[in-house]
């Protein structure tokens, strides 16, 4: 939720005050580094190389200052290279990211040969990656196969203000000395060396200038991804001067769409494709960071020569990206690919891959800012059994607990919680309520004042607790960078601690940024003190991750260990998937929010974060009856599917529109519920395999280049292509069908295409193209219950779509869906099916898995099947072969078997003659 103020803003007015963000230009340590990197070459000493046991280690001085510093190039199982450079005598240490990397990466040795003279050459051991360092100027090449990949420092802004004695602390000598390294003294304030305004505010900086920048060329790609969030298009755009993407997460009310100011998260991590390879680029640093980009694409030049020919020579494209970051060291992983599948996999394996989710997570989300009391969500609650429409989590916002207190219950409004919940456990539902972490100021409130006594709050520069404005008025904050506050807060989750709650309570963390309504920029002063001494501007984009990570392991000892936690968070970092789920924000009711929602889910998908989602039907305003269903028509095909309003909107529970748009939304939402066991198989390969669930289109067809800029279409795993209808009053829509070999079919009238070209779909408001590829099975449900828990043991079917070889692949992971014992006790089925010479096969795949289950497939969907059977049997492992009732229709080439009752876990095949 949330506004970034006090007070209410109406939708009609801009949502984002420039005044209170800023932009590049306002931002000093971005200017200082436009200025003087110019004046900033280095050179390596390669005479001083140390070859350590993990590592090659060598100086670079700067050319003017003579500051040295030390590099060390890693190389790191799975064709990964990791550079480092810092100060080599740092005053005193500089903050290095932690507890983001799930392990300390295995590191391969890298063998010295000897280049030119002047360089360096770092080969990984098979050949086929290495690392060409020149001496002067420094620069590092990757090259691939003899193709120079990257080249890191070949613009020169390798950037690095080193750590200096405090002006007033310092002698003549050394007074002098600084101001020869950094400028002018008449510069200085302008340049925000040792303070830095912005409006009212006075940042005062104890360490003085700290930022970092370096730049790396990337050759022969001109199509780059991620570093979210950001209310942009999926494929990064060239930035101009004073227009870099800003990765500093903040809480902005109505985020302004086609812009690149930081909001709620940050992810430094890019990604590059070309037809025939994928790279990608992680800049561990949770200070403010800023990317530029700047793509040179190829061009033919034609010129004259003596003789008869003119030659062409061909200029290979280009794409320059310079990370700016105002502190910490420059640690970078470059992920050498290189396939997309690698890349993900080489990523994961630094930084986790997504949490399993319960299945329940997967269901239905209904929200709002707020649900009154027990009775209001009693009344919601059969609201969806008497419209028939299924759901699975109900959602209480700030106003549950007593005067925003978290863990608490408004004495009167949910006077007993317990009671309440019990009467959604009997529907098999969830209750999530919010958790923030801002403290309210307040010597009766517990978890105040045992968090104050045990020093568990940020301090201010001057040592005391910071106490800052938010919704409870008055708060201090939590540093849930600190692993004993971590450990004091998972605490709180425990059954006797947090009173009122149940076994079906999970947790929303919001306003983590965090929020702080009267600070600079809404969030916390940059020279506010944690644990260790350091500075949160060392560390703001990772304090959401840290409260999430604390919560989700708070849900877990809950339960001793047995069960899978939910935790949506709004603020989040690299390595956020590994805790649960997040969510776009404060977005609007208008048409273009529910447009750029695909290319911001699409961003998160690609880096790491498949458990991702858009508030349905926005947050902020009121949405009509057209735009709420394509809204819902687009959520019940991504990730997290929650619909949510603030306090000033109109209520707009499914049902609240005519029965003609109830019955388009609840078709839309049991749409979902169809869907679950594909959804839920996907989520199994996000979780062992990294592969993303929700995927632009260039991911499954990284060697189409039509592809690489499509971004008002997806792929749901590999085999459902969708395109939501993202403008009002639409009756045709053009889908993009990729590749020509293959062919498409539509899910709902069974019509087929030949990929590889654009196809125009009609469409009324009960649609939404949604495109099963040839070659692929997806199973599904075929009866849906009130909510997932009503499922589980409800039929399956399958819907097989042939190829134009005639075959199809397809896979049902299936658990029980809530706890850990498919890690600990194998506790799963992982089922393959195969389609091939007109015999369909339910085998193992994966042989290891225990989970008994009593479902069955009793239907089965052939779609391309271009001539009637004359038979169909089903041959099951003990040997019987039965004979199978059939409907074929011609008109739409499918075959149709129903009323089977092949168990699920259990070798069988389907032969069709």
């Amino acid at each position: 939720m949330e506004a970034a103020g006090e007070e209410e803003i109406s939708v009609e007015e801009e949502a984002v005050d420039k005044n209170v963000f800023r932009d590049c230009s306002k931002i000093a340590f971005y200017r200082r580094q436009k200025q003087l990197s110019k004046n900033s070459t280095y050179r390596a000493l390669l005479d001083s190389v140390t070859t350590e046991k993990d590592s090659t280690r060598f100086q670079i001085i700067n050319e003017a200052t003579k500051v040295p510093l030390l590099a060390e190039v890693y190389g790191i199982e799975r064709n990964i290279f990791r550079l480092k450079i810092n100060e080599e005598t740092p005053l005193k240490p500089r903050y290095e990211v932690p507890d983001v990397l799930i392990s300390k990466p295995k590191t391969v040795r890298l063998i010295s040969c000897s280049g030119d003279k002047g360089s360096l050459i770092l080969e990984d051991g098979k050949g086929d990656l290495k690392c060409h360092i020149t001496e002067n100027p420094f620069k590092i090449d990757l090259v691939s196969e003899k193709e120079v990949v990257m080249s890191i420092n070949s613009q020169g802004k390798l950037f690095f203000e080193h750590l200096q004695i405090p002006p007033k602390q310092r002698t003549t000598k050394e007074n002098e000395e600084s101001a020869s390294i950094n400028t002018s003294q008449e510069n200085q304030e302008d340049l925000g060396l040792w303070e830095e305004k912005f409006g009212s505010f006075v940042d005062v900086k104890a360490n003085g200038p700290t930022s970092i920048g370096l730049d790396f060329s990337l050759h022969g790609f001109e199509h780059l991804y991620g570093i979210p969030q950001h209310a942009e298009s999926h494929q990064l755009k060239n930035t101009g001067d004073g227009d870099a993407y800003r990765l500093y997460n903040l809480d902005v009310y109505g985020y302004k769409i086609h812009d690149k100011m930081g909001i709620y998260g940050s992810v430094p991590y890019l990604l590059a494709h070309k037809l025939g390879r994928t790279i990608g680029i992680f800049w561990l640093n949770a200070s403010e960071t800023l990317v530029e980009i700047n793509t040179q694409p190829s061009v033919e030049y034609t010129w004259t020569q003596v003789g008869p020919a003119a030659a062409k020579q061909k200029v290979i494209s280009r794409t320059d990206v310079c990370w700016i970051s105002e502190s910490g060291i420059i640690d970078v992983f470059l992920l050498t690919g290189s396939t997309p599948s690698d890349v993900f996999k080489q990523y994961s394996y630094l930084t986790g891959t997504q949490a399993m989710p319960p299945l329940f997570s997967l269901g239905y989300h209904q929200c709002r800012w707020n649900y009154e009391d027990e009775q209001d969500v009693k009344a919601v609650d059969a609201g969806f059994d008497e419209h028939d429409i299924p759901y699975d989590v109900i959602w209480l916002d700030i106003e549950h607990t007593e005067g925003k207190r978290y863990f608490t219950w408004d004495k009167k409004r949910f006077a007993n919680p317990k009671r309440m919940q019990e009467l959604l456990r009997s529907k098999k539902r969830k209750l999530v309520v919010i958790s923030d972490p801002h403290i309210k100021i307040d010597p009766d409130y517990s978890v105040y004042t045992k968090a104050k006594e045990q020093g568990f709050f940020v301090r201010n520069r001057e040592g005391s607790d910071f106490e800052g404005v938010c919704w409870p008025g008055l708060s201090s904050y939590l540093d849930f960078t600190n692993s004993k506050v971590r450990e004091w807060y998972s605490g709180l989750f425990a059954f006797p601690a947090y009173q009122g709650s149940t076994d079906i309570l999970f947790i929303w963390n919001d306003m983590n940024e965090p929020s702080v309504f009267r600070g600079p920029e809404l969030t916390l002063q940059k020279n506010a003190i944690h644990h260790g001494n350091w500075e949160h501007r060392e560390l703001h984009n990772i304090y959401g991750f840290y409260q999430q990570m604390a919560t989700a392991e708070g849900l877990i000892q809950r339960s001793k260990g047995k069960e899978r936690p939910f935790v949506l968070s709004r603020s989040f970092f690299a390595g956020s998937q590994k805790y649960g789920a997040v969510w776009t924000g404060d977005n609007i009711a208008e048409w273009s929010y529910l447009k750029i929602s695909i290319p911001m889910l699409l961003t998160l998908s690609i880096t790491g974060i498949s458990f991702c989602g858009a508030d349905v039907g926005g947050f902020i305003g009121n949405p009509d009856a057209e735009l709420l269903v394509r809204w819902y028509q687009a959520g019940a095909y991504q990730p997290f599917f929650r619909g949510h309003a603030n306090m000033n909107t109109k209520r707009r529970e499914p049902w609240l529109f005519g029965e003609e748009y109830t019955k388009l939304i609840r078709e839309a939402i049991r749409e979902r519920y169809t869907l679950l066991p594909y959804l839920y198989s996907l989520f199994y390969h996000a979780h062992v395999a990294s592969e993303p669930v929700m995927r632009p289109l260039w991911i499954e067809f990284p060697d189409e280049l039509e592809t690489f800029g499509v971004e008002d279409e997806y792929m749901l795993g590999s085999a459902l292509l969708v395109h939501p209808v993202t403008e009002p009053k639409t009756t045709m829509v053009d889908v993009f069908l990729p590749r020509s070999n293959e062919i498409w079919y539509h899910s709902k009238t069974f019509a087929h295409w030949k990929g590889g070209c654009t196809v125009k779909i009609p469409v009324a408001l009960d649609t939404i193209p949604v495109f099963q590829r040839g070659g692929s099975v997806v199973p599904i449900k075929t009866t849906i219950g009130k909510s997932t828990g009503w499922m589980t043991n409800s039929s399956f079917g399958l819907q097989v779509a042939i190829s134009t070889e005639g075959s199809a692949v397809g896979e049902l992971y299936l658990d029980d869906g809530h706890s850990f014992q498919y890690l600990h006790q194998n506790q799963f089925l992982h089922r393959k099916f195969s389609f091939c010479s007109s015999v369909l096969i339910n085998s193992c795949a994966d042989e290891r898995g225990r989970y008994l289950s009593k479902c069955v497939v009793e239907q089965i969907l052939f779609l391309g099947l271009r001539k009637k059977p004359s038979s169909v049997t089903t041959h099951s492992s003990d040997g019987k072969d039965q004979p199978v009732t059939f409907m074929y229709c011609a008109k739409t080439s499918t075959l149709n078997l129903e009323k089977l009752s092949l168990n699920i876990g259990c070798d069988w095949e389907v032969h069709i003659k």
